[in-house]
């Protein structure tokens, strides 16, 4: 009887010791990756925190439950991106495109936004200091294609 479980105690063990490894979230933290094409992926709980990303292309990627803390995001597109549950506190975004972005539960409280495009995106839930929040409000527009919220709307305006 032992005999027929070892070989399949040894496909186990194998399986354990090999496979977790590949699904383990990838840690690009205090890298330089300006310009660096991250599009279309599946980035969901990968660790960006204080990165240079700058011009880098998420459009269309999922970072769902991501670290881009303190992350340099200038002039990077991150335009139909699902950003819910990421972590952006302390992030640059200037000149940034969050165009029709989903950041629904996302945490951006001390995040930096200076020349960002945000028509489209969906900030429900999403703590700001008051000083930022009134300057999205002057400037949100759109409804966001995924959620059907308008952004002011979202931004609770």
């Amino acid at each position: 009887m032992a005999s027929f479980f070892l070989p399949i105690l040894s496909s186990l063990l194998v399986f354990l010791i090999f496979i977790p490894s590949s699904f383990a979230a990838m840690d690009y933290s205090k890298q330089s990756l300006i310009g660096a094409d991250f599009s279309d992926q599946d980035l969901r709980g990968v660790t960006f925190n204080l990165t240079n990303l700058k011009q880098a292309d998420f459009s269309g990627s999922n970072l769902q439950g991501a670290s881009l803390f303190g992350a340099k995001l200038q002039e990077a597109d991150l335009s139909t991106t699902d950003l819910r549950e990421a972590t952006l506190d302390s992030a640059v975004l200037e000149d940034t495109d969050l165009t029709d972005a989903v950041l629904e539960d996302a945490f951006a409280f001390n995040t930096k936004f200076k020349n960002v495009k945000f028509n489209g995106a969906d900030f429900t839930n999403v703590p700001f200091r008051s000083d930022v929040l009134k300057t999205l409000c002057a400037e949100a527009d759109g409804t966001n294609p995924i959620t059907g919220r308008e952004t002011k709307e979202s931004l609770g305006c």
